[in-house]
């Protein structure tokens, strides 16, 4: 029994099931004689249900980790180079798969019983983005032991919550030659700012347009659910219907066999009748003559 397996097995399971499953883990590591071990554990917070659910997408997903983490490493380069065109493709990049792992997490979290609503889908995007921005952060959501979830702020690059944030690089000096390579440079660097800065307006609409899509995707699924149920509750009507009607056409044929079987009986009971009258009349007779 190691603090890390524990741990591990501790984060991969359901929210209401962490406390529980922690507190036997701390007994364990008592029994055992490892009170430091029993401590470690103690520490352990349970996951907030954003925290589970990119929890959840590491473990769930693996395949999806690596991805993101390189696309991180090439955004954070290309703003270190301040290389326009780069950003402007990463940023691209960015936008789809942050909103394809979101939705991913989505279906995973209603997959295991819990799911989720536009709140702490927003909690999961925004631990991708600080993902993407700080390395840091990185590798706590690749270890798949979040607590709460990564914040991003505004702009890129960004920080993981709590962290410490880089002070920012001072630009490079510009050379004191006032010739024609100095100058050259200076547009060069100004280009690459102008760039950046574009790029960084075209990822804030590009967001706001993901976001607005994700909204109209949801409203559709919700309708779309909406009418699922009201076909199912239509057919199950009309089964029941045509169940009444079935049955209604055999009390009718019974009312049929019935109807015939007394009118067959009652044209009987009509000749006995006559055949009777007659016999009576018969035996009346002869005493009348005499």
């Amino acid at each position: 029994m190691d603090y890390d397996s524990v741990a591990d097995e501790l984060y991969a399971l359901r929210p209401e099931e962490f406390t529980a499953a922690r507190a036997s883990a701390m007994a364990s590591a008592r029994t055992a004689g490892d009170r430091e071990l029993a401590e470690r554990i103690r520490t352990l917070r349970k996951p907030s249900l954003a925290a589970w659910v990119s929890n959840l997408l590491v473990r769930s997903s693996p395949g999806e980790v690596e991805p993101l983490l390189r696309l991180g490493e090439g955004l954070r380069q290309a703003h270190r180079d301040l290389d326009g065109t780069q950003l402007r493709e990463l940023s691209r990049r960015q936008h789809a798969l942050i909103r394809a792992l979101s939705l991913q997490a989505r279906q995973l979290a209603k997959e295991a019983g819990h799911p989720i609503g536009e709140s702490v889908q927003r909690e999961v995007e925004n631990t991708l983005h600080a993902v993407l921005a700080d390395p840091e952060a990185a590798r706590a959501w690749a270890g798949g032991r979040l607590a709460k979830p990564l914040s991003a702020t505004v702009g890129f690059p960004a920080t993981a919550e709590g962290a410490r944030p880089r002070r920012p690089e001072p630009p490079p000096a510009a050379p004191r030659s006032g010739g024609k390579e100095g100058e050259q440079r200076r547009r060069r660097l100004a280009q690459a700012r102008e760039d950046a800065a574009a790029a960084e307006r075209e990822l804030r609409e590009l967001q706001g347009e993901a976001d607005a899509a994700g909204r109209a995707v949801t409203e559709a699924k919700q309708q779309v659910e909406g009418l699922q149920r009201r076909v199912e509750e239509l057919t199950g009507a009309l089964e029941e219907v045509r169940g009444e009607h079935q049955q209604a056409r055999f009390a009718e044929r019974a009312a049929r066999e019935r109807a015939r079987t007394a009118d067959r009986r009652a044209r009987e009971a009509g000749r006995k009748a006559a055949t009777a009258a007659a016999r009576l009349e018969r035996l009346i007779s002869p005493s009348t003559d005499a």
